[in-house]
């Protein structure tokens, strides 16, 4: 799939020159666009060592504004990014909405490294590919573009490069760690990529492969291709959004449903469960004790928690989560409350604000709120679109199964309780004075909407409680019901980790 970049391709200087001043104009134009519209690009910079990628970059670092532009280059991982799922160290870098990240490797680094020294099987890189192909598809459905180039040239052009950096002094420094040590077998490298490549050349981010023998004629092409690309994601940007401006013809609402339809799980939840004060304390007790013992080993093995709340307003995951933070050491976990989006978290992916607060090894997180918001509030209140919501089920479960996939336990409690226990515990927080501030008129506004958020949380669980990350539903009327049941499913998923470990 290679043989078009061995051609011998070439361009002039004095057509370099002559093409140079209007590429540049119409790639700041371009760019300056891409901030007003808040179009985040994510170019990827890959292919044959020796074949300039460097220089490549260096190109545009010059064309472009570099206020705007900012440049990755992913090597050895840190013990930082060991210690959690390979796509957070990505998920970092993601540029802001209307900026240019530009990504030396990017996620395509390691599979490539991987496959090629023969540590990854065929299986192991199908299976990478498609969590690759999954989240360019999710960045491509958030807005984004993804410009993908290859630089490729013959075995032969290649030895001539690297002996010529090899010779010159003031080259030497280009030369990136392992760089000899891919280029000693051409051939087996070039096969991996080939697989790579192959599986990753998606409609709506294909591979770009630019024949790199001749640096004036790789370098102009990069440029024509991030233009082309940018100049068609503006056009369809503002197709949409003339597409949005017309009529509706499905009310999505207004679809009928027959009574029985509207039974939801959450209303198949016993409420009527509680727990004795005495048989509480002593359950408690030991629980917690318990959990203490478990987050140390856990630490000590290097497995990380996270554990998700979600639930009605005022269904106590306060009072749930203090019952965790109170048995593990406060250098151990982290609780993490999710509000309204700031603006830099608004400049990202909806997902970027989570991947950030993903603890270390060993290490828990606490997310009072979550990820689920997109498809709860979001969703209900209309402050996404329905195609926005819709795919975020998706989108979601490859997140949490990523977590899975490196190692972290994942727990998801959904507490809930009654409308009428609701209406008694929002008047007694009116009442007393130092519950006041948890109540608000946003509360109040919530529970008008009590119908259609029953109807979205049944959706939610119904298409996200999957094996790897299934959802606990946390009967609340009982508050120490409650509490016991949630710490008794953390301490059981704990121990299932531990299981055979000192």
């Amino acid at each position: 799939m290679f043989e078009t970049a061995k051609i011998g391709r070439t361009l002039s200087k004095a057509a370099y020159k002559a093409e140079e001043e209007e590429l540049r104009t119409e790639l700041l134009e371009a760019q300056i666009a891409l901030r007003e519209r808040e179009i985040p690009v994510y170019v990827i910079i890959a292919g044959m060592e020796g074949a300039g990628k460097g220089e490549v970059v260096n190109a545009l670092d010059e064309w472009l504004d570099a206020r705007g532009m900012h440049i990755y280059a992913f090597w050895e991982e840190t013990d930082e990014e060991k210690h959690r799922p390979q796509a957070w160290r990505f998920w970092r870098a993601m540029p802001r909405r209307g900026e240019i990240g530009v990504f030396f490797g990017g996620w395509y680094l390691s599979p490539i490294e991987q496959r090629f020294t023969g540590r990854w099987s065929d299986a192991d890189l199908d299976q990478s590919m498609r969590g690759i192909r999954e989240l360019e598809r999710m960045l491509i459905h958030d807005g984004a573009v993804i410009v993908k180039c290859w630089y490729h040239f013959s075995e032969k052009e290649q030895r001539r490069r690297l002996k010529a950096l090899e010779r010159n002094d003031r080259s030497r420094w280009k030369m990136m760690p392992k760089k000899s040590k891919f280029s000693e077998q051409y051939q087996r490298f070039e096969a991996a990529a080939a697989q790579v490549v192959r599986r990753t050349d998606i409609g709506r981010a294909p591979w770009h492969i630019i024949e790199a023998a001749d640096p004036r004629y790789r370098n102009m092409t990069t440029g024509r291709v991030l233009l082309r690309e940018i100049q068609d994601a503006l056009a369809t940007a503002q197709h949409e959004d003339a597409a949005e401006a017309a009529p509706s013809s499905t009310d999505w609402d207004m679809l009928p449903q027959a009574p029985e339809a509207r039974i939801t799980l959450i209303d198949r939840v016993d409420l009527t469960q509680t727990i004795g004060k005495r048989d509480y304390r002593k359950r408690l007790a030991d629980l917690q004790t318990e959990l203490n013992e478990l987050a140390w080993r856990a630490y000590a093995h290097k497995i990380s928690t996270v554990f998700v709340f979600e639930g009605v307003d005022a269904a106590g995951k306060g009072g749930a989560i203090r019952r965790i933070t109170q048995a593990v050491d406060a250098r151990l976990r982290e609780v993490i409350s999710i509000a309204a989006p700031t603006d830099e978290e608004r400049a990202h992916h909806y997902l970027w604000r989570f991947w950030r607060h993903l603890p270390r090894g060993g290490r828990m997180t606490i997310f009072d709120r979550s990820w689920y918001g997109r498809v709860l509030v979001e969703r209900v209140e209309g402050f996404t679109s329905h195609d926005s919501w819709a795919r975020a089920y998706l989108e979601i479960n490859d997140f949490e199964e990523q977590l899975v996939q490196a190692g972290v336990v994942v727990q998801k409690f959904w507490l809930q309780i009654s409308k009428e226990e609701q209406l008694a515990r929002f008047k007694a927080r009116e009442d007393t004075p130092y519950k006041r501030y948890k109540i608000t008129d946003e509360d109040w506004r919530n529970r008008e909407k009590w119908d259609e958020y029953r109807e979205a949380v049944n959706e939610m669980l119904a298409r996200t409680s999957v094996r790897h990350a299934p959802w606990n539903l946390i009967a609340g009327n009982d508050k120490k019901f409650a509490r016991i049941q949630v710490l008794e499913t953390i301490t059981d998923a704990l121990r299932d980790a531990l299981k055979g470990r000192a």
